[in-house]
């Protein structure tokens, strides 16, 4: 971890901010602090991007209404958005050939799982009617039931669409289920398997991360990695916060995230992200 001293002395020309676990407090919203900060450091002329494993349609109204967020960097990485107009500039699709393997492991496994495919995420009926009838106790329901779309065959919808797949989670109803069903999911071809929180895996491009598109997007702006700020909580955050010349991981991150990070701010629920856009971006 670097010294304080050391961090207070970069100038920081981006921000990119994980959604859930970092950004957002623990009920999904942003806080006045919050707001107020990212609009402080957009005014001075700061590039604010969003960097979520949401897709774009599930980017609830509240942070697109922050004004100056100008990029959200949406599915893990597959895709750079104006923030704006939800206008890709970017995307880096999951390979057919995996694609065909997912489909394989879910007939065969019987896992639930969510595809992202034009910035919406699909999700069979009878998962989705599970979730409205029963609840979730390993992620918020009402999440769910407003950022995923219900279709009756979702390996169907996957393989018409193969060409075009953002990414694909699986979702396990309990840890022991996921943990053994890891090795085989992270043995598919031609991709790469992260995770945002307990109970998922996210499959990716074998290039597809939050840093691959922010290095794609610092060289369109003009940015070194040493003039960005990252803020993360969770496992698919950790290598866009060792690219930044500030890593900064929420107090209530998973600790693997915290041992790469230059610094921890507060958590989620107590403006953590304010405070560090506050101290590094604002010098307030």
């Amino acid at each position: 971890m670097k010294k304080e001293a050391e961090l207070l002395e970069k100038n920081i020309r981006a921000v990119a901010l994980d959604l859930d676990g970092t950004t957002f407090d623990s009920a999904g919203d942003i806080s006045g602090r919050t707001v107020a900060a990212l609009e402080a450091a957009a005014a001075l002329g700061t590039h604010i991007v969003v960097s979520t494993g949401r897709s774009y349609a599930s980017l609830p109204q509240h942070i697109k209404d922050v004004k100056g967020i100008e990029f959200a960097i949406t599915s893990n990485g597959a895709h750079v958005n104006l923030m704006e107009t939800g206008e890709h500039i970017y995307s880096d699709y999951l390979d057919p050939g995996a694609v065909e393997e997912i489909a394989v492991l879910k007939a065969e496994t019987c896992a639930d799982i969510e595809v992202f495919v034009d910035g919406t995420a699909y999700v069979d009926e009878s998962y989705y009617n599970d979730v409205k009838e029963n609840g979730c106790e390993y992620r918020n329901a009402a999440y769910v039931l407003w950022s995923r779309r219900p279709v009756s065959d979702v390996t169907a919808l996957m393989l018409e669409n193969k060409e075009r797949i953002e990414n694909v989670n699986f979702v396990y109803p309990t840890l022991e289920m996921l943990a053994e069903a890891k090795p085989r999911v992270c043995a598919i071809k031609n991709a790469s398997v992260t995770s945002s929180f307990a109970n998922n895996l996210e499959v990716g491009g074998p290039n597809t991360s939050k840093k691959t598109a922010l290095i794609w997007l610092l060289d369109r702006l003009g940015i070194t990695a040493d003039e960005l700020m990252c803020c993360g909580d969770a496992p698919n955050d950790i290598a866009m916060v060792e690219l930044a010349g500030i890593g900064v991981a929420v107090a209530n991150a998973w600790g693997g995230l915290k041992d790469h990070a230059d610094y921890i701010t507060g958590s989620n629920d107590d403006d953590g992200v304010a405070m560090a856009i506050e101290k590094f971006v604002i010098r307030k």
